[in-house]
């Protein structure tokens, strides 16, 4: 089928796919309910009424709020409206959160791709699972991304004032992208470095000053009851550790030494990359890393691998972006929901855990970032340099073949398959990939995260 040609086609089949996309999205069983949402909203309101905050379960379950008392400070407007206008504020910010991400990871791309091609790539990325999930369970994830990527583009444009304020306050809000100072420190961007820390640790002391008691209660006991999570076994937990409990390790030795060479690992190859520059592949590298380190990595935490897929199209391997994230989109751990055991269970439940392992070792890293400084601006109008495409972006290209690495990194172009085809390489997560009707989280076993 040929793609159209006029921008009145064109509209009218970004119209039908959109619509298509929210259908399935609106009706598949893994619609998750805004249950995160539901927990942030109940346990701001439980807060304000004079409870205490990390007492609150949404009624019927065990689940209550898990973040440090700094996100339920920033989330207390929640505390002013129903759960109606709740869910209305979470798909603005969610949408806004995506399109910000979209325009830091694609860099100056997207006016080569136009209205159009950013159009294809949302769609597309609306269907990879953990951004449905983020969406559909009213998440943060999204916005934490968004914060981390704004840091990552002040370094690379040589405007590094004020890099390292998203990541700090990313930090206080989960504990997670805490790893991008690490990649501050081992890229000597000491000012960065400071301002993150400073950020994170003033968000926390207010938070400490707003609410002494919660404070207190997290810091102490609540950070480290991993059993608030959820079993570290079930199968949405794809990280290192998620592996090693569903194999029956659950020991903290083996844990800790896949830890530190994972870190290892991590430190050698952002160190290179930094050293060339590169400092999209370095934020890259080091999510694909917190993502593998954190006791808990629910499905939806894994939009920290999209600038992984942005890496991939930079470098010009295309085929293998599109190949991956086609397999994120299928919900195909979700097959082996009930049983994780034998072969097929340890490669096809830990699928994703395999494919950030893979990204972390072999992600091209070390090469031009592709954005240039101010300063450097005219030579760049002359000499473009490597985009920074998103692997999203390589979906609206109308060149049907593949391109080799060295020519897309002189042209800064993709092409080939592109994301904005995946659903015909991934199946239908319908019926036996689902969890029970009940479960709220991706699993029934474990609380907001």
């Amino acid at each position: 089928m040929n793609p159209p040609r006029t921008d009145r086609a064109r509209l009218l089949f970004v119209l039908a796919l959109a619509t298509a996309v929210t259908v399935f999205t609106a009706t598949v069983p893994l619609l998750r309910d805004w249950f995160d949402l539901r927990v942030y909203h109940g346990a701001v309101h439980h807060w304000t009424d004079g409870g205490r905050l990390y007492d609150y379960r949404v009624p019927g379950t065990p689940y209550g709020f898990t973040y440090p008392p700094f996100a339920a400070v920033a989330m207390l407007p929640l505390a002013l409206v129903g759960m109606g206008t709740a869910v209305v504020i979470a798909l603005l910010v969610n949408l806004t959160a995506l399109a910000v991400c979209l325009r830091l990871l694609t860099g100056t791309a997207w006016r080569r791709y136009g209205w159009y091609g950013c159009a294809l790539a949302a769609c597309a990325l609306a269907l990879y699972e953990p951004v449905r999930d983020t969406v559909s369970f009213g998440q943060v994830n999204l916005v934490l991304l968004a914060l981390v990527l704004g840091d990552a583009r002040l370094l690379a444009t040589g405007r590094g004032r004020l890099a390292g304020a998203g990541i700090g306050l990313a930090a206080a809000v989960k504990l997670t992208p805490a790893l991008f100072i690490g990649l501050l420190l081992l890229a000597r961007r000491g000012r960065a470095a400071a301002l993150a820390t400073g950020v994170a640790a003033g968000a926390t002391a207010c938070a400490a000053w707003v609410a002494p008691d919660a404070s207190r209660f997290y810091w102490t006991r609540a950070l480290w009851d991993t059993g608030r999570v959820g079993r570290l076994d079930y199968v949405s937990n794809q990280s290192v550790q998620g592996v090693l409990a569903r194999l029956g390790l659950t020991g903290h030795a083996v844990w800790a030494v896949a830890v530190l060479l994972i870190l290892g690992v991590w430190a050698w190859r952002s160190r290179r990359a930094v050293a060339a520059g590169d400092w999209p592949a370095a934020f890259a590298l080091t999510g694909l890393t917190a993502c593998l380190v954190s006791p808990v990595t629910w499905v939806h935490h894994l939009v920290w691998l999209l600038p992984a897929f942005a890496g991939l199209v930079r470098a010009g391997r295309t085929r293998w972006a599109g190949a991956l994230y086609a397999v994120l989109c299928t919900s195909v751990v979700w097959l082996w929901v009930d049983d994780t055991s034998g072969v097929d269970g340890f490669l096809g439940g830990n699928a994703y855990t395999w494919i950030t392992l893979g990204l972390l070792l072999w992600l091209p890293a070390g090469h031009s970032s592709g954005i240039r400084p101010n300063r450097s601006r005219s030579a760049s109008a002359t000499a473009p340099a490597p985009s920074t495409a998103a692997a999203v972006i390589a979906a609206p290209s109308a060149q049907p073949g593949p391109v080799s690495a060295g020519t897309a990194a002189a042209a800064g172009t993709t092409s080939g398959p592109g994301l904005g085809r995946v659903r015909r390489a991934s199946s239908d997560p319908t019926g036996s990939t689902r969890p029970a009707a009940s479960n709220p989280q991706s699993s029934s076993e474990r609380a907001s995260s």
